[in-house]
């Protein structure tokens, strides 16, 4: 199974991403991404990546596979917080790689993501 604990669910994915998906985990889950408060001091980010990591892994505990991964990108402090701690229960925890391509527009700018694949974090 891989968690999705991300800024952009599932049903926001590509279609190369979830077939990635599926083929290395056989299943997606999706969790919200927590609205991580700029004004947060570290502490508070780190009460909260370990109510998430409780989270995690209590729906692993329903959903044993051995393919088990998170797939974890959002706010930065938060998202490291919770990759050490997950890193240190030796549970997987993946980013998505893509090439990113932008195009200035008069009011802005657009930004396409073109998945290229999962990269495992490590320390």
């Amino acid at each position: 199974m891989l968690i999705n604990l991300s800024n952009h669910p599932l049903e926001t994915w590509s279609e190369k991403q979830i077939e990635q998906a599926n083929l290395q985990f056989g299943e997606i889950y999706n969790i919200s991404f927590p609205a991580i408060n700029p004004k947060c001091s570290a502490e508070e980010v780190i009460i909260v990546a370990h109510k998430y990591l409780n989270k995690i892994k209590e729906i692993l505990t329903n959903h044993f596979n051995k393919n088990n991964a998170v797939h974890l990108m959002g706010e930065f402090t938060f998202v490291f917080a919770l990759a050490s701690l997950l890193i240190e229960e030796k549970i997987t925890v993946l980013a998505s790689t893509g090439n990113r391509n932008t195009k200035n527009l008069p009011d802005g700018k657009m930004v396409n993501f073109e998945f290229v694949k999962f990269r495992e974090y490590k320390n």
